[in-house]
């Protein structure tokens, strides 16, 4: 059995040290672990995996940790992931000036495709050299094995080039 969870915390408090050797008194494994400051706030995502007593185990504790550090904690219980065979991992990643739309419109175009975003992080910044904020993003995407590599290529860089975007669209190499 998996545990889905998302913790958001105070940027200060140290929930992540007291939430790992939670999971490890429990007897769970990690399988996937996240975390990053947004702000003046701290998210971590984790998935782990347990029998249902490990599992359940682990979310009276989190329950009292979640009261004492005052997170805010989301769980859903869920099953392995299914592995799928006729996809290809590819990475997309851009940069442009920071508008609202950068990545609704990248999103938008890839579910339009059929295409399963698997993962996806972006930031903005200042510009060295210029008064501007740029976006940058990277996404993970998994595109299913009946698309046109070609067109697709061809049809995501004509996006880019209408909405000012410097992209990037290569396989995943690991």
């Amino acid at each position: 059995m998996q545990l889905a969870i998302t913790i958001l915390g105070h940027h200060q408090s140290r929930f992540m040290a007291e939430i790992l050797p939670a999971i490890r008194d429990c007897k769970c494994h990690i399988l996937d672990i996240k975390s990053s400051c947004i702000g003046q706030t701290t998210a971590a995502y984790l998935l782990i995996q347990g029998n249902w007593n490990q599992i359940a185990k682990f979310e009276n504790t989190l329950d009292v940790i979640e009261k004492r550090l005052e997170l805010k904690v989301q769980t859903l219980r869920t099953e392995p992931k299914e592995k799928t065979k006729d996809y290809l991992p590819y990475s997309v990643e851009t940069i442009s000036l920071d508008h609202e739309s950068v990545v609704e419109s990248i999103a938008t175009f890839l579910m339009d495709h059929e295409i399963e975003i698997e993962e996806i992080t972006g930031n903005s910044y200042q510009a060295p050299y210029l008064q501007s904020t740029v976006f940058s993003s990277k996404l993970i995407i998994l595109v299913p094995s009946s698309v046109s590599l070609l067109i697709l290529r061809e049809e995501f860089m004509d996006l880019c080039d209408q909405l000012n975007i410097d992209a990037i669209l290569e396989p995943v190499k690991r």
